[in-house]
């Protein structure tokens, strides 16, 4: 199971999380520039309650949570809107480079050195305990925990997730997911598939079973290197399959799920945190690993019902509907009109 989510799963699905946020900054620009209202304040007030979001839901929900780190990158973001296309990717394309081999020459450093892991069998003991406990041990930990773990995600996630911020801004500038041309889909693939799983089964192997040491960095490296091609594949057949005969249909499945994804994101911390902590049934190291795999499946197709009932009655989801309201600074429609 450790292989399975670190191959397909792992390090690739923020990136298209951030490629996203990148791409919606530009829709956000184009709705300024519509409403003929001053485009910084309103991304720094949507920025700002971004972070307010993101620090509660780490102290109480989940400590390795990343909309805080979202806000800070986001005024980067901002600073370089003027960037142009071209400029975007360039500058991204160094910044997944740099970052990554500096990840692959720690790696073979600390292989030489033959140091291990800073982990310990204490951190993972203390965590057990903890989600094992009351409610009131599960909060101490998220909220402890969350400023131990935010400098480790920026040093982690933060390139790759600026650079990813940067490809989604070009790609917003250019409309590239309006009418995306078939024959580049499949030339694409071709390139993406293979250079992306090769990237992702090296990390994965180092992860489920050297975990720990020199090799595991410098896998890490590596994987973030190949990552963004293996999140472009998933794009790339999600766009071929929603030109299919039965895309439309695969669209109105998923649309909501879009429409609500940081509430649909809040909300599965909700969740797995009733189910595998002490604020509910405290599951955690209780269940088979495999039966996890399920479990995520059932919480996904549970939130795709459930945004589809929400919209038909609101035109946003709950978070979505707070962040609006702060940027417009204006209180939008709760509720659909007859």
């Amino acid at each position: 199971v450790r292989l399975l989510v670190a191959l397909l799963f792992e390090t690739k699905f923020y990136l298209l999380f951030s490629f996203l946020f990148g791409y919606s900054f530009t829709l956000q620009m184009a709705a300024a520039e519509r409403a003929e209202a001053a485009f910084v304040p309103r991304m720094l007030r949507r920025q700002l309650a971004l972070l307010a979001l993101g620090l509660a839901h780490g102290a109480l929900l989940y400590y390795g949570e990343i909309l805080s780190t979202y806000a800070l990158l986001g005024l980067v973001l901002l600073a370089a809107r003027n960037l142009s296309p071209a400029r975007a990717r360039r500058w991204a394309i160094r910044l997944v480079v740099v970052a990554c081999s500096t990840w692959m020459i720690l790696g073979v450093l600390q292989g030489l050195a033959g140091e291990a892991s800073s982990a310990t069998n204490g951190d993972a003991s203390d965590k057990l305990a903890a989600f094992s406990g009351s409610a009131w041990q599960t909060l101490q930990f998220h909220s402890l925990h969350l400023w131990e773990t935010l400098p480790a995600l920026w040093l982690l996630q933060g390139p790759s997730a600026l650079a990813m911020f940067l490809f989604g801004y070009a790609a917003g500038r250019q409309h590239w997911l309006a009418s995306p041309p078939a024959w580049k889909l499949q030339r694409l693939l071709k390139v993406t598939a293979p250079v992306g799983l090769f990237g992702a089964l090296i990390y994965a192997l180092a992860a489920a079973y050297a975990p720990g040491g020199g090799l595991e960095t410098f896998a890490f490296g590596l994987g973030q290197l190949t990552a963004p091609l293996l999140t472009a594949t998933y794009c790339l057949l999600m766009l071929a399959l929603f030109n299919t005969p039965g895309g439309a249909r695969l669209c109105t499945l998923l649309a909501p799920l879009g429409k609500m994804a940081l509430s649909n994101y809040l909300l599965q911390s909700a969740v797995l945190g009733l189910l595998f902590t002490g604020y509910g049934a405290g599951w955690i190291n209780q269940i088979e690993p495999w039966l996890l795999l399920p479990i995520a499946g059932v919480i996904f197709i549970g939130q795709m019902w459930l945004s589809a009932r929400w919209l038909r009655r609101h035109p946003y989801g709950p978070f979505e509907w707070l962040l609006r309201a702060v940027t417009l600074l204006a209180w939008p429609s709760w509720r659909r009109s007859e």
